[in-house]
């Protein structure tokens, strides 16, 4: 996408509450949202525990309230297995993993103007 395609698309959203930017900033603001979404692109399905290990300054209840968040936006799938002990895994939905070529050109731009 170009810029001109970019402008057009922010112009053509005539209510704030639309613009397709805003909503896509608020799906991955907070302060884990990103980390999340980082570890779960890295493997098929992450338990929370591995989460929880590659994250370490996270919280249990912020890491479950973010998980939750993702899900119910429909970045991330939740997978619970009935045994002794319970078992959750995680994933990204088709959603989600088409999410990773933003965070790639993200990766792009910082290499090239931070560091």
């Amino acid at each position: 996408m170009i810029f001109e395609e970019y402008v057009d698309i922010i112009k053509s959203s005539e209510l704030h509450d639309k613009c397709p930017v805003k909503k896509s900033l608020e799906l991955l603001d907070g302060k884990w949202r990103i980390h999340v979404l980082f570890e779960l692109s890295k493997k098929d399905t992450v338990r929370f525990g591995e989460m929880k290990r590659a994250i370490p300054k996270i919280t249990n209840t912020m890491l479950t309230s973010t998980l939750r968040d993702l899900e119910d936006a429909g970045v991330v799938n939740r997978k619970q297995f009935n045994e002794m002990p319970p078992r959750v895994e995680y994933s990204l939905t088709e959603s989600g993993k088409a999410l990773m070529p933003v965070f790639f050109e993200i990766a792009k731009w910082g290499s090239k103007y931070l560091l």
